[in-house]
């Protein structure tokens, strides 16, 4: 069973505290992600499990077992890294039999463990080629294939497509979420890439500074961050915020002001909010659009268009320096430095308070 529970774990290099006090449970045959910014600690964490990093203090328990002073070949733990780290005078068969060969495992097991692999990655035709002879994701998967015949507890993904092209990128997107389902098996992913998060993961972990702000599903994490940093991190493009201030409100209603002066109604309860309280209003482009200026929630000029086809995004800059992006529909044609009105979807928007924390009735979820 490939459960695995961190409890505590800290990991410091001198003074300097990178992990600080990781909670984390992963259950068996789960596909979760680690993503944040550049610094945040998820390749040290993914390290820190593999054994490749000496953790301060802190326990890691996989399937019972604490494994948090084993070494690395002891954890039955297989890692794929950034780079691909092939032999470059093996081809791709002794790639991927090598570890299999140095562990005495006899011929025929590796000959089958390597047979099946190559098949699940559709490498078989390329047995026979070295690493100079194949693409770059075609090296990735025999990576990836090297982990597989190991058979591991768990698989550990860091940061591996970032070397890829963005086709690939995609392409190996759906080649990694094909492959857990077909092996069933729990797989830890670090990434930076909250697209890769977000298409990948049963879970995934946002982390800041050493720390993990929350844990949820990809959607849990769309639609309810537990504060601004996922808010703004989860989404792309990001979630706009705009600093406002309580005027009132009763009943499931609470009002608030702009900084432009518009008042905005929000379906909100206000028992714990207090008026003259500062908040920000956080809302997603896809729950804004550009309406005349009369019938609009407030205005603002129009300055850049992207047009991606299927969408466009509009950004538009509106009173006390803050620039909003809408998603409008692929066709919509605007003229720099127009005044366009900006309506918002209100059911959707969000409310932070002074110290970033949702005001919307949700709680820090346990990991």
């Amino acid at each position: 069973m490939a459960e695995l529970k961190i409890n505590a774990l800290r990991k410091s290099y001198g003074d300097i505290e990178i992990l600080k006090g990781i909670d984390l449970h992963i259950r068996d045959h789960e596909f979760v992600v680690f993503v944040g910014p550049s610094g945040c600690g998820k390749s040290t964490l993914l390290r820190s499990i593999a054994g490749l990093e000496e953790v301060t203090s802190g326990q890691i328990v996989l399937g019972g077992r604490d494994i948090t002073g084993l070494k690395p070949a002891e954890r039955d733990l297989a890692m794929v890294f950034q780079s691909y780290a092939l032999y470059p005078h093996m081809n791709v068969r002794k790639n991927m039999s090598f570890a299999l060969e140095l562990a005495g495992v006899d011929k025929a097991t590796i000959e089958a463990k390597v047979k099946d692999a190559a098949r699940i990655l559709e490498l078989t035709h390329l047995l026979d080629r070295k690493p100079k002879d194949l693409s770059g994701g075609q090296r990735q998967r025999v990576a990836i294939g090297r982990a597989i015949v190991r058979h591991p507890q768990v698989f550990l993904f860091d940061e591996p497509l970032s070397n890829l092209d963005a086709a690939l990128r995609v392409q190996m997107r759906l080649e990694l979420a094909r492959l857990h389902h077909e092996l069933n098996a729990t797989m830890i992913y670090v990434t930076h890439d909250q697209v890769e998060a977000m298409t990948l993961a049963d879970r995934v972990v946002v982390m800041n500074q050493g720390r993990i702000e929350q844990v949820g599903t990809p959607l849990e994490l769309y639609h309810h961050p537990v504060n601004q940093f996922v808010a703004g991190f989860i989404g792309t493009p990001k979630m706009a915020f705009i600093p406002a201030r309580v005027i009132g409100g009763q009943g499931h209603e609470l009002t608030i002001q702009l900084p432009s002066g518009e008042h905005l109604t929000l379906p909100r309860s206000p028992d714990s909010i207090h008026v003259g309280a500062e908040v920000t209003l956080g809302i997603r482009p896809e729950h804004m659009r550009i309406v005349s200026p009369e019938n609009a929630n407030l205005t603002g000029q129009l300055d850049v268009t992207e047009h991606l086809g299927s969408d466009t995004y509009c950004h538009v800059n509106i009173d006390g320096g803050h620039t909003l992006t809408v998603r409008q529909g692929g066709d919509y044609e605007g003229r720099f430095g127009e005044i366009v009105g900006v309506d918002f979807d209100l059911s959707r928007a969000h409310l932070f308070d002074s110290e970033g924390n949702a005001l919307d009735s949700v709680t820090r979820q346990a990991a």
